[in-house]
């Protein structure tokens, strides 16, 4: 199975985003959070998050680039239930019971893009608003010779 991890290739996400993901932590699209935004939202730090951000799922920041990685079955599950903990807890979700299918639906949608790619495959996503809300788009770019293991570590070092 296959999920993408924040990667920063320079110092330009510190620059750009409220809240800058580290390099490794697991990511989704995250688009969940601009559901409900008008263009009187987009303005300074929160347009760039919006127009390109993907969400780390740990520590809730934006990345300008994820890589596709291998991720356990364990860590999915944990992922699961840390991102519907989040759901409660910022966005509004009554409790874990209601929270825990939608952030599996996001994390297994994300699942499914990233099988479509090689490991350490670079991922960039692209967000506009239309009348019917947000759209996605997505660009990859084929692994060069350095691993994502330069960039991420996965897993434990024991």
């Amino acid at each position: 199975m296959k999920l993408a991890r924040t990667l920063r290739l320079d110092i330009s996400d510190e620059n750009v985003f409220e809240w800058p993901a580290p390099s490794g932590e697991w990511a989704i699209s995250g688009g969940f959070e601009f559901s409900n935004w008008t263009e009187a939202n987009l303005t300074g730090k929160a347009r760039q998050a919006f127009s390109n951000g993907w969400y780390s799922i740990e520590s809730g920041g934006r990345a300008s680039f994820v890589g596709v990685c291998k991720i356990t079955d364990s860590e999915l599950e944990q992922l699961k239930k840390t991102l519907a903990h989040t759901f409660v807890e910022h966005y509004g979700a009554p409790n874990l019971d209601a929270a825990y299918p939608v952030a599996s639906e996001e994390i297994d949608q994300m699942c499914e893009m990233c099988e479509d790619f090689e490991e350490n495959t670079l991922l960039m996503v692209s967000r506009r608003l239309t009348e019917l809300g947000v759209e996605e788009t997505y660009r990859s770019r084929a692994p060069q010779e350095a691993s994502l293991e330069a960039f991420a570590v996965h897993g434990s070092v024991e």
